[in-house]
């Protein structure tokens, strides 16, 4: 139609007139016109540059598909595989290597959007030594038999590992401190008053958080409550663990009752705190960050107090009072170098 003469002028009509006629847009009408034979031109493979690789692109990509056969967890990004190759399979490649060869063959994970209006900490909270910040929160978990069930949690800032849960029926004020109270006597030895003095506890603004019940008990054990921002419960440094506990635990089972549940959670916290790669951590298991730690601090003593082999040394053992304050500290203020500040309050 668009080379057809008018009968009025004898000149085509043309494609744009055709077009604005029939409200066609141009780059539908483009995309239909099919390209001529001898305007084919057949693409050269694609080669890749020199030097050649030392693992083929086939046998990396081998080894991503038996690593994510192999691993525990659904939904790892390309981090993780190209950490655990390189430590368990000793596989050194580029990770943008790693990632376009993901890409190519689907194998990535969904993509989670960020939020653009990020606050200057950047929505991250984490610590550098343990003991200083954790983070309780709950969420809600559906059963044929019980109706709805509440878990919630507890997690360490420092290393992301998973210290305590409980799984009940009813969240109230009373259920919210069971995991907070195992999660003390855990680091503590003790639930005792100020067990845990020094340690600061994030949490939203729940009716169960901010219960009166659960801020005297808080206090009662030492620990100083840290609240999130009103309407931003992702400050509270948690919701990625709770998300990574509904992909691998939750979402995509049907639970019967609440033993099922308490069975998918207590195996979920086993295979988590073993296993499990975090970033922050040079991609170690919350556990294997922590005996790190404490491999570190037990080398840097003994490097301090080395004793002399030597037969016939007289070695000189010098002692010296400790202030009240520092007798008085507990295992978190020793760990984290908290000192005691006006008013009476432990920061």
């Amino acid at each position: 139609m668009a080379m057809a003469p008018s009968p009025t002028t004898g000149q085509a009509y043309g494609v744009k007139y055709v077009c604005q006629v029939w409200d066609v847009p141009r780059s539908s009408f483009d995309a239909a016109q099919a390209p001529a034979p001898e305007s084919a031109v057949t693409a050269a493979p694609t080669a890749l540059r020199s030097p050649k690789p030392v693992i083929t692109h086939k046998a990396l990509l081998a080894a991503i598909r038996r690593d994510l056969e192999t691993s525990p967890w659904t939904g790892e990004g390309h981090r993780k595989v190209w950490a655990r190759l390189r430590v368990r399979d000793g596989i050194r490649v580029s990770r943008k290597r790693l990632l376009r060869v993901m890409r190519e063959n689907t194998l990535l994970s969904p993509r989670r959007t960020r939020r653009e209006d990020e606050d200057s900490d950047q929505r991250q909270i984490t610590t550098t030594t343990p003991n200083v910040m954790w983070a309780i929160d709950a969420t809600q978990v559906t059963t044929v038999q019980h109706g709805k069930v509440w878990i919630f949690g507890i997690a360490e800032h420092w290393n992301a590992e998973f210290l305590g849960w409980r799984v009940t029926k009813r969240g109230t004020r009373f259920e919210a401190t069971q995991p907070l109270a195992l999660a003390v006597r855990q680091q503590s030895g003790h639930i005792s008053a100020g067990a845990a003095r020094g340690l600061a506890i994030r949490h939203d603004h729940g009716r169960n958080f901010m219960a009166e019940q659960f801020q005297k008990q808080v206090r009662f054990w030492g620990i100083s409550p840290s609240y999130t921002s009103v309407g931003e419960p992702e400050t509270n440094g948690i919701e990625r663990f709770f998300q990574t506990l509904n992909e691998q635990a939750i979402h995509g089972r049907v639970f019967q009752n609440i033993h099922e549940v308490r069975d998918a959670i207590r195996n979920f916290a086993a295979r988590y705190n073993v296993r499990v790669a975090v970033e922050k951590n040079g991609y170690l298991s919350p556990l294997n960050a922590r005996a790190a730690r404490l491999d570190t601090t037990f080398r840097r003593a003994a490097k301090c107090n080395r004793v002399s082999r030597k037969p016939g040394a007289v070695h000189r053992i010098t002692t010296r009072a400790l202030p009240r304050s520092r007798l008085d500290k507990t295992p978190f203020e020793a760990d984290s170098g908290v000192r005691k500040v006006g008013g009476g309050h432990w920061g």
